[in-house]
């Protein structure tokens, strides 16, 4: 099998789980939606947004850190495992002292809006500091499942985890209610602690699907064994680091904008325009599915094929098909906006019309994904080099161009300004990336062949969403003609990669 074919083959299982984990969870936004007011599904996101930055600061970049001393210590892989973990358990318990006795002043800092009281985001938080403790658990051990190339482990319980969390969220805002309301067994004592619309089991739902996740992880858990190498371990760190920075940096990017809309904008409209935002954002995760799938089966792979001669055209060719894919990805969202946008629903059709005010966000939304998917590609080089604080110096001028750009122009244009400094912020980190790489750690990349393949397809975005406004028949027609013609200039590589 080519080297392509095992790589796609990777991909193709990761991506399938995330597919469809990402999927049924997408399925969700319409539930929510229908389910809280604006202003409440602002609340979900802002507490999610913490979250996600906050799983960076726990897992300290050592999913990668793992992968790359597993290939610099290939005669000591259970030493790097046992090193890994143990170095997020042990940020998990320093996270565990420094936030469970602050959680009310925790509370009094998130809390946006006046849509719930300060008691019930003392409880938010109590779920979410069991979440992310246990959910770091779990990074390493996955780590592992990816390393020792069990994909179909992997998928398996990712996506048990989703089917526990989806179906959770179904029981209490439908199932239970319906169970009520129609006095079945024990309607009588679940109406005694059930609160029809509450938020917080949202995030019930995901604590319990987080405990499950980790009890099947079990057997890569029993594995660790107390034996350390402190030399091994101060390198892990100072390797990780960075990584570290860089990561939340991309968590700053992809969710300070939430952030700052709610503590920016007046009280009155914030958790309004967070919810409207976050809501449209939902659309672009279709390519974000496609960047994670990725992600997922790219680093373990460029790591162990860091040796081979031919490495670099290997990237270079990865390179060129995911440049393509992502592009047709980005034309196909914005062509098909028109059907994306019932995704995004309220319970009424003021609420509905309230949302759909924010498609405008989409197409530079996109693009970031775009440009991020194509950073994340490139960001081979530093890792591979061991010179991570490169991570750090672009991921850093992203996150700063988030921040700053953010609070000069969110006060005035809102959300919109949110999406465009996303697509600045991700682009900046793509080209810095590129120019960089070029000079300390060279890749024979298509430069020209990618950029007329980005190019042109923000030119069919353009031409779809802006000059004939959405619709759907020419935005679709403009797609297969973009498939085509990039079908055509790559017929004679895709031919050579499926005889071998």
């Amino acid at each position: 099998m080519s080297t392509a074919k095992k790589f796609a083959g990777q991909t193709a299982i990761y991506g399938a789980s995330t597919i469809a984990g990402r999927v049924l969870n997408f399925f969700l936004t319409p539930v929510y939606t229908r389910t809280f007011a604006t202003g409440i599904y602002g609340i979900l996101s802002t507490i999610f947004s913490y979250a996600a930055i906050l799983n960076a600061i726990m897992a300290f970049g050592l999913e990668t850190t793992f992968f790359r001393y597993l290939n610099k210590h290939a005669d000591n892989k259970k030493r790097v495992y046992n090193n890994a973990f143990a170095s997020v358990f042990s940020i998990t318990i320093v996270f565990l002292l420094v936030t469970l006795p602050f959680i009310g002043h925790i509370a009094n800092f998130i809390q946006v809006g006046k849509d719930t009281s300060h008691s019930e985001f003392v409880t938010f938080i109590d779920y979410f500091i069991a979440i992310l403790v246990i959910d770091a658990w779990c990074v390493i051990p996955f780590a592992k499942i990816r390393a020792d190339g069990k994909p179909g482990r992997y998928s398996i319980i990712k996506f048990i985890n989703i089917i526990i969390f989806v179906s959770l969220n179904l029981v209490f805002i439908y199932v239970i209610p319906y169970w009520i309301n129609h006095h079945y067994i024990g309607s009588g004592w679940i109406s005694t602690w059930y609160t029809k619309g509450w938020v917080g089991y949202v995030f019930l739902s995901n604590l319990i699907a987080s405990i499950i996740t980790l009890v099947l992880l079990l057997p890569e858990i029993l594995k660790l064994r107390l034996d350390f190498d402190g030399k091994m371990l101060a390198e892990m760190f100072a390797y990780s680091w960075p990584v570290l920075i860089a990561n939340l940096s991309f968590l700053v990017n992809e969710n300070l904008d939430k952030l700052l809309l709610g503590k920016l904008l007046p009280q009155n409209i914030s958790v309004r325009e967070v919810g409207i935002y976050a809501a449209c954002a939902k659309i672009s995760l279709f390519l974000s599915i496609f960047v994670q799938a990725f992600r997922l089966g790219a680093e373990p792979f460029f790591f162990s094929h860091a040796k081979n001669k031919n490495a670099g055209q290997t990237y270079a060719r990865i390179m060129d098909y995911f440049v393509i894919t992502v592009c047709v990805i980005f034309i196909a969202l914005i062509a098909n906006i028109e059907i994306l946008k019932y995704f995004v629903k309220g319970h009424d059709a003021k609420q509905t019309a309230l949302y759909w005010t924010g498609l405008r966000v989409v197409p530079p939304l996109v693009f970031g994904y775009v440009s991020l998917g194509i950073y994340m590609n490139l960001s081979v080089w530093y890792k591979l080099s061991d010179q991570t604080k490169y991570g750090l110096y672009i991921s850093g001028i992203g996150a700063i161009l988030t921040i700053v750009l953010n609070v000069l122009f969110i006060p005035r244009y809102t959300y919109m300004a949110s999406a465009w400094v996303s697509f600045i912020a991700y682009a900046t980190m793509m080209v810095l990336s590129y120019v960089w790489g070029q000079k300390n750690y060279p890749i024979p990349y298509n430069l020209k062949k990618n950029l007329a393949y980005i190019v042109s397809s923000i030119v069919v975005v353009y031409l779809s969403f802006y000059v004939f406004n959405r619709n759907i028949y020419i935005g679709d027609s403009l797609l297969l003609l973009y498939i085509s013609v990039a079908f055509y200039f790559e017929r004679e590589n895709l031919r050579a990669i499926f005889k071998r």
